[in-house]
């Protein structure tokens, strides 16, 4: 049987007593006799699953209202609305209890932080599964973190109670913070989600490409949610272009994707609904055959699979401060500068993983491996490997990590089953399984380290982690010390492939202690191991002799179809060219400012621009040749899908160092401010997202920025615009029912003979509307905004 939702809320509320701007969840107490009647229309049409009117009943979207004490009562009502609809009809039908995001970004990409995202969605959740739901269901979201907060604290409030998590895509098949489907299958099966899927945002037709990739990522049910296709304002009212009996044609194309949960989002009524469910009257529930287990890790925006099968995984041995003074000198300092380049040089030297271990005597290793995760993870695309041996410092990175990580490592001995392996378990992560036994030690032989790992993985599987979840570290001796160090590690590999068939692991250096030529040493054992099964070296990736190694190898094993790859690489070292790694330091000084801020170097860019000032250039030549070339650059990326918004925001954060810096040392300098723009969300709509990512990056700019916030009525917009002086006003809207709004404030604007160019932009304004309403220029991003920002402001 499919399981069939209902529709959109919104549009049957407003066209049943809900004011523009009011609070959708406020009904559920003051109107009660309406959303019932909306779920019952639901139910009558094929709906057998309602969801609550509670999208934004959490404390942090009621306190817009001065209703956050209410959180309890607003979130029960709405459950026993949804009981008295289904007892009237007669059927059998759950209740999802719908939770919707908080409208904020989680940090280190907003202001809000993961505890209180955890706390708010907590409450919300158990006044919800305490009033009786069948389900969570976690939709809307647009930023990975925020699922996993939202998830993680849904699955605490509500034990026992399926969780669905719905991530809304982009037309470029990811989310607004990068994450593709793929990852987010990954990740949110690794974290116990009972039925993953997309709602909002995009119509069926481009929804079947997502369904199909979430359904290739997770063996869990797929849910789908759809529009009736992207809105449009039409003589001052909102419509939805599908139609009932297009968007049901749909039904069993996205069923042949992979969804067995079906339902409509924005658009939809009881009519698409009754669609729905006759399109699907006769049709075959899919039967998916089960995927097979391999190790998948994955970052925010990138997934990374380690298997026998596929080519070797290079894992960055160089975030560990272990035998490195400076760089522990630096950690224990607090300056995570030279862990950052080391991240950012690693994956440009090949590294698909990397490795992070804030292991320095004397200092708070927790918050030091959450800074460090936090920062990395908004630099780079490489999933993570967790590496430390302190309870705290773990689950501190893990929280703090929106992907899947690797924890190095989880031995035999008793505290490291008792502490980590729940710890993977609740964060969805993998583990790197060390050969170490609380009984045995350190075993030499591979018949020891077998027994080890089979210990380890019973051990594992019992805490409930299964096949997929395990690297094994074949556990390198130095051969100085023992002739037979290097036969039982290509014996332990091989005993791994033979009784596990997972992936296996280790640091290499370790085989050459002691002896001369050790590079040598290091390359000829690597061969002989990737020959034996290793499929992911820890090693450092600047050693060309590894690399080289590395490239051979694959050719050998056939991971390198006739050795296509060898030969490029081998034809390219007879050509001259830039270093893999190149540092900022060795760049001109403006190459230096214009490359720390593309790559988010937000520690090494306040030195760089006194560097400059001091070599006689002046604030302009910084401006133009530095920041806003790397903004022209950063946007090309951004628009081609080569960077994303993380990426964007810790560039923009940069940017703004370097203003600060100058206006600290050039008061008068033309850099000082480019500009004033006031910007606001429109009056009745209280979603401003997108307009705090587009304040952000003028800021970051260089622009002065008057931010009004949300619900803004256009009196307020015109009176602020001529306060300030404003060269820009910057109008948004999210719906198109408040889209009016930017009419009726472009007109004030222009009656007020106010002389600020106009900017809108959101997710309902197209080009098309910004040509109609009168509006200066449309800005389709945050990025696009700052760019005609320095055009409007140049050309006056």
């Amino acid at each position: 049987m499919f399981h069939i939702f209902d529709g959109a809320c919104g549009t049957m509320l407003q066209a049943n007593g809900l004011t523009p701007g009011g609070c959708p969840e406020l009904m559920n107490v003051e109107r009660p006799e309406v959303m019932r009647m909306i779920h019952e229309k639901y139910i009558a049409a094929g709906a057998n699953i309602i969801e609550t009117n509670t999208f934004g009943a959490s404390r942090l979207k009621l306190d817009h209202y001065g209703l956050e004490d209410r959180v309890t009562e607003i979130n029960t009502a709405a459950v026993e609305i949804a009981k008295a609809a289904i007892a009237a009809s007669g059927r059998t039908v759950k209740i999802a209890g719908s939770m919707g995001p908080t409208g904020r970004f989680v940090t280190p990409l907003g202001d809000l932080d993961f505890e209180n995202a955890y706390e708010t969605f907590h409450e919300q959740a158990k006044a919800l599964a305490d009033a009786g739901v069948d389900y969570l269901i976690i939709e809307t979201c647009i930023d990975i973190q925020e699922m996993r907060a939202a998830l993680l604290a849904a699955k605490a409030a509500a034990p026992g109670v399926p969780v669905i998590c719905q991530l809304t895509y982009s037309d470029d098949g990811r989310t607004v913070t990068g994450t593709d489907p793929q990852s987010a299958a990954i990740i949110l099966s690794a974290m116990g989600a009972s039925i993953i899927g997309v709602n909002c945002s995009l119509g069926p037709e481009q929804l079947v490409p997502i369904v199909k990739t979430l359904a290739e990522n997770t063996d869990l049910p797929i849910s789908v949610q759809p529009n009736a296709g992207m809105p449009t304002l039409v003589d001052g009212v909102t419509r939805f272009p599908m139609g009932a009996e297009e968007f049901g044609s749909w039904a069993p194309k996205l069923v042949a994707a992979g969804a067995t949960y079906l339902g409509g989002c924005c658009g939809t009524t009881p009519d698409h609904i009754r669609a729905l469910a006759a399109a699907l009257h006769g049709v075959k529930e899919p039967v998916r055959a089960p995927r097979e287990k391999r190790l998948w890790l994955a970052s925010r925006s990138r997934s990374v699979c380690i298997d026998k099968d596929l080519p070797t995984v290079l894992i960055g041995e160089r975030i560990n401060p272990t035998g490195r003074k400076t760089l522990a000198a630096e950690i224990k300092e607090g300056s995570l500068l030279s862990v950052k380049k080391e991240a950012v040089n690693q994956v440009k030297a090949g590294a698909s993983l990397l490795d992070v271990n804030m292991g320095v005597a004397g200092i708070a290793q927790a918050p030091a491996m959450k800074q460090a995760v936090t920062e990395i993870a908004q630099l780079t695309d490489a999933p993570l490997s967790i590496d430390t041996s302190d309870p705290a410092a773990l689950e501190a990175g893990l929280r703090a990590y929106p992907g899947r990580a690797l924890i190095n490592s989880v031995t035999g001995e008793d505290d490291r089953i008792r502490d980590f392996l729940p710890l993977a378990k609740k964060y969805g992560a993998a583990i790197l399984c060390l050969p170490v036994t609380e009984e045995d030690g350190v075993p030499k032989t591979a018949k020891g380290r077998l027994a080890a790992m089979h210990y380890i993985i019973g051990k594992a599987k019992e805490a409930g982690l299964t096949d997929g979840d395990f690297l094994l570290d074949a556990l390198v001796m130095t051969v100085s010390a023992d002739k037979n160090a290097c036969r039982e590690v290509l014996n332990t590999l091989q005993g791994y492939r033979a009784d596990f068939g997972y992936p296996s692991t280790m640091g290499l250096s370790n085989i050459s202690f002691g002896l001369p030529n050790r590079p040598l040493i290091n390359s000829t054992f690597f061969s002989m191991c990737l020959a034996a099964g290793l499929d992911a070296p820890i090693m450092n990736p600047y050693d060309d002799k590894m690399q080289r190694a590395l490239k051979a190898s694959a050719a050998l094993l056939g991971h390198d179809p006739n050795g296509i790859a060898f030969s490029q690489d081998e034809a390219n070292l007879a050509v001259p060219k830039k270093a893999a790694v190149m540092k900022t330091t060795d760049l001109p000084i403006l190459d230096a400012i214009k490359q720390a801020v593309i790559e988010g170097e937000k520690d090494a860019i306040v030195p760089f621009v006194e560097q400059a000032l001091k070599e006689g250039k002046t604030g302009n030549e910084i401006t133009e040749y530095g920041l806003t070339a790397a903004m022209t650059e950063i946007g090309e990326d951004f628009g081609s899908g080569r960077m994303f918004l993380p990426q964007v925001l810790l560039s923009a954060e940069t940017m703004r160092a370097a203003f600060d810096k100058l206006k600290e040392r050039i008061p008068a300098s033309a850099t000082a401010d480019k500009g004033t723009v006031v910007i606001a969300t429109v009056k009745g709509d209280v979603h401003d997202l997108g307009k705090n990512i587009t304040g952000a990056l003028l800021a970051n700019s260089g622009f002065r920025l008057i931010d009004l916030g949300k619900d803004v009525d256009s009196d307020t917009v015109v009176a602020a615009a001529i306060e300030h002086k404003a060269d820009i006003v910057g109008l948004a809207a999210l719906m198109t029912t408040t889209m009016p709004q930017i009419d009726r404030t472009i007109e004030k604007l222009k009656a007020a003979n106010c002389a600020a160019k106009v900017m809108v932009g959101g997710a309902a304004v197209t080009r098309d509307y910004a040509a109609s309403c009168g509006a200066d220029c449309y800005a389709a991003d945050g990025v696009k905004a700052v760019k005609l920002a320095k055009e409007i402001v140049g050309a006056r």
